[in-house]
């Protein structure tokens, strides 16, 4: 029940390998080598454009990481004024039971 079955195909549609060879497999052609060409044109970075890119990459860390840092501090800022109002919150409702 759990041997994989293995499909037989009564018609031969392509080349036939024997499972066991008798010695080394000789190659039937040769392969020649196929001169690689490249039809994208090439990026030539000049030092001034080379500046502009580290200075954008820069410019866009910092302001992302100003953005994401003032976010940070909006939730922090949230939380600490939720927790003082609970504090108060909590105080004033003791503070009725006692009397």
């Amino acid at each position: 029940m759990l041997r994989p079955k293995i499909p037989t195909n009564p018609t031969v549609t392509g080349i036939v390998t024997p499972s066991t060879t008798s010695g080394p497999v000789q190659p039937t052609h040769a392969l020649a080598p196929v001169p690689v060409t490249s039809t994208r044109p090439t990026v030539q970075l000049t030092p001034g454009a080379l500046i502009t890119i580290v200075a954008g990459g820069t410019a866009a860390v910092l302001v992302i990481g100003t953005v994401l840092v003032s976010l940070l501090l909006a939730v922090a800022i949230t939380a600490a004024s939720v927790a003082v109002c609970a504090v108060v919150l909590r105080s004033l409702l003791n503070g009725q039971h006692k009397r």
